[in-house]
């Protein structure tokens, strides 16, 4: 089963997320209270457990969810290697739509800076939100066309 690990947010842009204990996911919008939020196409990010486990593997035992700014962390499903306009159902409520997989990682990424590498521009996927709820670790995914 593919599920939640963490839901993450930060104040600012190119930062290190913190996991709280649950989040909204506002219509055309993102995670209320997350810098990345607004109306575009990336107004959310997630990033499997299984890619941070790859850095981990790298040397770098300090990771946790977040470390790579993503919103919501996942376990249990290849992001990746899913398709733009993908749905994924999260929880009981929300649903997002996959607009982009993978990014370009800009200059001066504090992520870059502390971790020395960055998978999310490799493994990373964003989506915008077509239909709103709450989230929170523990939560199933399930993936829709």
């Amino acid at each position: 089963m593919a599920k939640v690990v963490a839901v993450n947010t930060s104040k600012e842009k190119g930062a290190v997320k913190t996991p709280v204990a649950k989040g909204y996911l506002a219509l055309d919008w993102g995670l209320q209270g997350d810098a990345h939020a607004g109306k575009w196409h990336r107004q959310v990010s997630l990033l499997a457990q299984e890619s941070i486990c790859k850095m981990k593997q790298t040397g770098l035992e300090l990771l946790a969810p977040g470390s790579f700014a993503e919103n919501i962390t996942t376990e249990g499903i290849v992001l990746f290697t899913l398709s733009v306009g993908t749905q994924l159902k999260i929880g009981d409520e929300a649903s997002v739509e996959v607009t982009q997989i993978g990014k370009e990682c800009h200059v001066g990424c504090a992520i870059r800076q502390i971790t020395g590498d960055c998978i999310m521009p490799r493994e990373g996927i964003f989506a915008k939100v077509v239909r709103p709820g709450w989230i929170k670790a523990g939560d199933e995914i399930i993936i829709s066309s």
